[in-house]
């Protein structure tokens, strides 16, 4: 390679740079964060797991705001209890203190504890990196071990009726015991689980019949759509402009609007359905498994085959008109001019709309999020769905973030498999090597 070719190289990687850096940005770097968020188990509405821990970590405030209320409570018991009961308390007093004696051992660990200590006494509240101290593993899980112990043993004395003050005692213990926070790497286990779980596989079966029906639909009418738009008549301008007003209204606007329709009591379509007997009854439309996947997909039909017909009009248009005349006058009859000029000029225009569609519809969340919220008894939900309701509705970050990789891992398969095998010839002749 001469210099000359050595500058060509680096000037085209120079141009191409912010355009990676850009995609980096927006769409690698989120999923790599979605992909490390799913190691570990991370949920918003459990405080041990609010955050993302590799060690054994001690709250100071929770453990100072139970520990000496419960030294206290089993002094007041131990005064009143059963010489057997008093020697179970005493022991599980000893161990206590023990623990707080070995706790006492780490110097710095030893000056929050103080501090974290007067701010309580004070009635003021620590800041969290005053309050979370890193703890050794052995020392966590021992001392974890050994409060669950404790409670364990308190709530068989309370069985037994043996405690005066048994809910104080088992709620304080129960405390002390959540103020160790345990590490929430889990690796691959939220993988495991939602690969061995029906409800996902349901959900990618739902996005399966979903997308091939829609975009089947959608490429057959918008082909016919766009072959008619092709042609040369008199208000095609008009036409064209109408016939994408469905694709420009938004998606949760139409979805609202077509649920108005499929209304079981007062929707047009529903009732129009009725008449001429697609359905026995209104309601079914909406409350019966077929009947709303039947209804999710007719309303991205009727929403995105404009866009279909867009992208297939745009490769219609390049193919010369000479073509069709010497088609023509060579006899062959217009099936025959589609099958053996439109449809082979065409391919790069309908590869391009397949993959759009297609990818666009298994990702698909707000039209049936709005129209059906994936119901009837999940019978139209999809991974889409399922990933936000896991995430922002059950606040488990940690199994969404898993969902939403097996998304992208899906969406990159289906793209890998239209390039493979319908688009090789538009990646040049290295591709078909």
């Amino acid at each position: 390679m001469n210099e000359s070719q050595k500058k060509e190289r680096r000037l085209g990687y120079l141009l191409v740079a912010p355009s990676l850096l850009l995609i980096l940005a927006i769409a690698i770097w989120p999923v790599i964060q979605s992909f490390y968020f799913s190691l570990f188990d991370y949920r918003l509405n459990d405080p041990a797991k609010s955050d993302i821990h590799f060690s054994y970590t001690l709250d100071l405030e929770q453990y100072l705001d139970s520990q000496p209320f419960l030294l206290t409570a089993l002094d007041d018991e131990i005064e009143e209890a059963p010489p057997e009961v008093a020697s179970t308390l005493k022991d599980i007093k000893s161990n206590m203190k023990a623990y707080d004696e070995e706790l006492l051992q780490d110097e710095d660990l030893a000056k929050r504890y103080e501090k974290v200590n007067e701010k309580l006494f004070n009635f003021e509240i620590p800041s969290d990196d005053l309050k979370f101290v890193e703890i050794d593993r052995s020392f966590g899980e021992d001392f974890k071990e050994t409060f669950e112990q404790v409670e364990r043993r308190l709530n068989e004395l309370e069985d037994q009726e043996a405690l005066t003050q048994a809910n104080r005692l088992t709620g304080l213990a129960s405390a002390i015991n959540d103020s160790i926070i345990e590490p929430n790497f889990i690796g691959f286990n939220h993988y495991e689980k939602n690969l061995t779980d029906s409800r996902m596989w349901r959900s990618l079966m739902n996005t399966g019949i979903f997308t091939l029906v829609s975009v089947g639909f959608e490429l057959v009418l918008g082909m016919g759509i766009a072959l008619l738009i092709n042609k040369a008549f008199f208000g095609r301008g008009l036409v064209r402009a109408s016939i994408l007003i469905p694709w420009a209204i938004p998606t949760a606007v139409s979805a609202l609007m077509w649920k108005f329709l499929y209304d079981g009591q007062n929707g047009i379509v529903a009732h129009f359905f009725e008449q001429i007997g697609i359905i026995d009854s209104m309601s079914n439309l909406l409350t019966t498994s077929t009947g709303a996947m039947a209804a999710v997909i007719l309303t991205d039909v009727w929403k995105t085959t404009p866009y279909m017909a867009l992208l297939l009009l745009a490769g219609l248009q390049t193919i010369p008109s000479s073509l069709y005349e010497a088609a023509s006058i060579d006899g062959a009859s217009k099936w025959k001019q589609f099958i053996k000029i439109t449809l082979p000029l065409i391919k790069s225009s309908i590869l391009v709309a397949l993959l759009f569609r297609t990818l666009d519809a298994f990702r698909v969340f707000d039209l049936i999020f709005v129209l059906t919220g994936g119901g009837p008894a999940n019978s139209t939900e999809t991974i889409s769905i399922l990933a936000y309701k896991v995430m922002f509705s059950q606040t488990n970050f940690g199994e969404g973030s898993a969902l939403a990789v097996i998304v992208f891992i899906c969406v990159a398969i289906i793209s890998a498999i239209y390039i493979k095998f319908l688009g090789s010839d538009l990646l040049g002749d290295g591709a078909k090597k």
